[in-house]
Parts: structure tokens; sequence; C-alpha cells
């Protein structure tokens, strides 16, 4: 955006440069963990704690075999409890994997869409001391910037870069024949 600010006592005109990303919601993830991808060792508890420690098998280990992430309970005083208690960790620990999993994909899509953000990839410039929108990908301007900030003048910016996208195609097509 190109403009003379009011506070602006000599006239220069300020550059303004803003980076917009539009991203879609995720929505939350749901944990299933079909049995064909676990596998379960019990063992006997280790450590203090009564009578049945030593000589039970209450103990848990949950592998996870896709990811090879392992799970390990022998806190509660039966097996299935324990089992139970290692299944819950197990689901949180791939719901982290997965968020981490979504985030970095949501940053390598935001990257690629915001690039650097520098000058150089300006889309579109808005020239208020010339009422001028200029596109920079079709070098198409249109002097009527108030009709452009409305709406009302989208249509020719539209119009133009439909007619540039067929174009390219087009060329795309036939070097690829």
């Amino acid at each position: 955006m190109q403009r003379v600010p009011e506070t602006e006592s000599q006239g220069r005109i300020h550059t303004s440069t803003v980076t917009v990303a539009v991203l879609a919601e995720v929505d939350d993830i749901e944990i299933n963990i079909p049995e064909s991808d676990i596998e379960m060792d019990v063992y006997r508890s280790a450590g203090a704690g009564g009578q049945n420690v030593q000589k039970n098998m209450t103990a848990v280990r949950i592998t996870h075999l896709p990811t090879g992430i392992v799970v390990a309970c022998q806190d509660e005083r039966s097996q299935l409890q324990n089992k139970a208690r290692a299944m819950s960790v197990l689901r949180a620990r791939l719901f982290e994997l997965e968020q981490e999993k979504r985030q970095s994909e949501l940053d390598a899509t935001r990257r690629s869409q915001i690039g650097t953000g520098e000058r150089s990839e300006k889309i579109r410039t808005y020239n208020y001391p010339q009422s001028r929108v200029t596109d920079h990908r079709i070098n198409t301007s249109s002097f009527n910037l108030a009709g452009v900030m409305a709406g009302t003048e989208l249509d020719f910016f539209i119009n133009e870069l439909q007619i540039a996208d067929e174009a390219e195609r087009l060329a795309n097509f036939e070097t690829n024949d």
C-alpha cells in the first residue's frame, strides 16, 4: 500500500506491506488403535508394594508397532487396571504425535502461502495518491481504487486473472503433449 499519511508534513509516500494466509480449520483428532497395531507384554511388577508385587503378573507393557512407542504401567493392583492406564497414556502420546504432524503440515502450508513477505513477492499495489491498483502477477492496473476497495470493481481483476490462468494452463498443456 502506498499512501501519504496525514501526519507526513513533507508529502512523502509511505509504503506498507501485508501478508495474508487463508488456512482451513482442522477438526479434533480421535485416536482409534486397532488390536493388530499393538503388542502387549505382561510381567511381574518390581519394587516395594506388598504381597502382589513379585508374585502376580500385573505389570503391562504395550508397544505400538507402527510408531515404536512403548508404554509400561505397573502402578495399579491389577493387570486390567494397568492395561487401561497404559492404553490411556498411549492414546495421549499418539494424539500428541498427530498434533505435531498436523502442526508441521500447517506450518509448511503457511510458509508456502506467505513466502518471505518481502516486497519482491508483492502481488498487488494499492497507490492512494494516484487512485491506482496494480496486480503484478498480470501487469494490469485499474485507476478506480475506491471501487476496488468497495468490492464493486473486483471483476476486472478476476477476469484478467482467469484469462492469464487459462493461458498458462494451455501453454503447459501444449508443452506436455
